[in-house]
């Protein structure tokens, strides 16, 4: 779409949300719960369609719609709960309160690798708090989002109050149309921390808009001495080969204590080959994984790979294209004796790599651990309790997983550090984002006034 079309639904957007800001919060909770219903209605259409324009495994699209749907749910019970406060002031003869009002109309930026999940995590929040949305689809899954929106057309969203805007070889005019537009008060953007500053220094040169930034990651894994190794490795499994890698949140690196690397890798691996199968998961039955995005993502999978042999790296399991079943099939992939001057040390592979680092002590993983621009999510497994404190607060990373390699969940924060970017998604706090908090100083209470800057 091109950029009068982008403008064309901002215009639509800005006009549905003078009378949207003024409906009730039952209201619009009303309309959340409609859509999440049927959403759940037509999860298995969506599931299909989700398989169809992203190619991830019948059964992983399964799970992601129950996870998208769970936003919408999720916000429909926030949407009533945004309170103001009662303020105890300094100033005699004074009250003051505050009130929390919506932003107005909001710019939202999604990635292809979850195209229902992301929409529904970002306009969910923002529908709740009472804003009106303009949502540039990925280029590569544009289907999804526009069935989503039907659905919200059919559960009663008005006109104008979500909005799509399609594009692929003109994402940048689109883009920029939204970072300049003063209509737009803020920008939610899920994606690479390249793209995420030029989106900031954009809104920083036209309206200073709020905006909120969930970028790239390099997820450590660490498994220490005393963790459970079959927990562990299930944890890494579950978090490591979801949507083929192909999440901000999987672990890029996987750091195994010395004393148990040898068994944990033996075991990961083997599991790896004997449960793993790799094809078209809507033609043929039991199939866990399916192919990557685009080329483009399996060339960098394999020179990541290609990097690590040439430096040492041993293949465990995997390590080569599928090419018999297409050009974006890539086999899961077990690689040992990994070093921190290969490309998957320090580059987020976005592919099915199980990379296995070793290490000695604890300081010595953290500091590894810590050594990257980025800090969206870590991974521990352990049973040492006083370690597990230790740990969670030396981490650089906006997310924790203890014993467990699944973090994402509609009632927790969602978001990084560094340059992993800000603002969270999710939860209690979702829903602030695309609020404003407005202070309002109530005299007149029978007291002198007192001068006071």
């Amino acid at each position: 779409m091109s950029k009068d079309e982008t403008e064309s639904a901002i215009d639509a957007a800005s006009t549905t949300f003078q009378i949207f800001r003024n409906t009730s919060a039952r209201y619009k909770s009303r309309l959340l719960r409609r859509w999440y219903d049927l959403m759940t209605e037509n999860a298995g259409d969506l599931a299909t369609l989700i398989t169809l324009e992203n190619g991830k495994a019948l059964s992983d699209a399964k799970i992601e719609v129950e996870y998208a749907a769970s936003f919408l749910e999720w916000f429909s019970d926030e949407a009533p709960r945004v309170y103001g406060d009662v303020i105890s002031a300094t100033v005699a003869g004074n009250q003051v309160l505050t009130i929390r009002e919506p932003l107005g109309v909001c710019g939202l930026i999604t990635p292809w690798n979850f195209p229902a999940a992301m929409i529904t995590r970002k306009a969910g929040a923002a529908l709740a708090a009472g804003c009106s949305v303009v949502v540039k689809s990925p280029g590569e899954t544009p289907l999804t989002i526009n069935a989503l929106v039907e659905l919200a057309h059919r559960a009663g969203m008005p006109p104008g109050l979500i909005n799509v805007v399609t594009a692929l070889s003109n994402t940048i005019e689109v883009g920029h149309t939204l970072t300049s537009s003063p209509l737009i008060r803020k920008i939610s953007f899920t994606g690479s921390t390249r793209v995420g500053k030029i989106l900031m220094q954009q809104c920083a040169e036209t309206t200073l808009k709020k905006i909120s930034l969930e970028l790239g990651g390099n997820a450590p894994f660490i498994v220490f001495e005393d963790a459970d190794i079959d927990a562990a490795i299930t944890g890494t499994i579950a978090s490591k080969f979801r949507a083929s890698g192909q999440t901000c949140v999987c672990p890029n690196r996987i750091f195994v204590h010395d004393s148990v690397y040898d068994i944990f890798a033996a075991r990961l691996a083997a599991r790896v080959r004997s449960e793993f199968v790799v094809g078209n998961s809507l033609t043929t039955s039991g199939v866990t994984h399916g192919p990557l995005i685009h080329q483009t993502a399996v060339q960098k999978v394999e020179n990541h790979v290609k990097d690590a042999l040439s430096k040492g790296a041993k293949v465990l399991a995997g390590g080569s294209r599928l090419p018999q079943l297409g050009p974006n099939f890539f086999s899961p992939t077990v690689l040992s004796n990994m070093d921190d001057g290969m490309l998957l040390a320090s580059e987020e592979t976005f592919g099915p790599v199980a990379a296995l680092f070793r290490f000695k002590t604890e300081d010595e993983v953290i500091q590894r651990s810590n050594n990257t621009e980025v800090g969206l999510a870590g991974y521990f497994f352990s049973k040492d309790v006083d370690r597990v404190w230790r740990v969670v607060k030396a981490l650089e990373v906006g997310m924790v997983g203890i014993n467990t390699g699944v973090i994402s969940d509609a009632a927790a924060p969602f978001g990084g550090v560094k340059s992993s970017g800000f603002g969270r998604e999710g939860s209690k706090y979702g829903i602030g984002e695309y609020l404003s908090i407005k202070m309002i100083a109530f005299g007149g209470n029978g007291a002198a006034l007192k001068g006071r800057l």
